[in-house]
């Protein structure tokens, strides 16, 4: 079992930058991909952004590719997402996800088994 415990959501112009982070506990950290999604009013939830367990593969939904970037630092078993340029449409309830396989990428919420409570992020134009 994988707690998840995100942090850093706010409100923000449009423009602006936030940092996610979503610390973990339990099991060990770097044998998940981690990834990070986000759910809208009213709207699915989309996948954003995925990392292996080495921080050596990411992968990007389009809608944020070039804007935002996922980290992870394994020593503190976190796992980051650093915004910019944020737009009104990137408002959502952020969650972070764990996924059993250190390697192989996913961007379905049925790849991953663990979640967070969420972080909301309002993006005001």
């Amino acid at each position: 079992q994988v707690q998840l415990v995100e942090s850093g959501g706010g409100l923000v112009q449009a423009g602006g930058s936030l940092r996610l982070s979503c610390a973990a506990s339990g099991r060990t950290f770097s044998n998940y991909v981690m990834g990070w999604f986000r759910q809208a009013p009213g709207k699915e939830r989309d996948f954003v952004a995925a990392i292996t367990w080495d921080g050596g593969r990411t992968y990007y939904s389009d809608s944020v590719k070039g804007r935002f970037t996922i980290s992870r630092d394994n020593a503190k078993n976190t796992v980051y997402l650093e915004m910019n340029s944020l737009k009104p449409e990137d408002t959502a309830l952020y969650y972070c996800a764990g996924r059993g396989d250190p390697v192989t990428l996913a961007s379905h919420p049925s790849a991953y088994a663990y979640w967070g409570q969420g972080t909301q992020v309002t993006v005001s134009s």
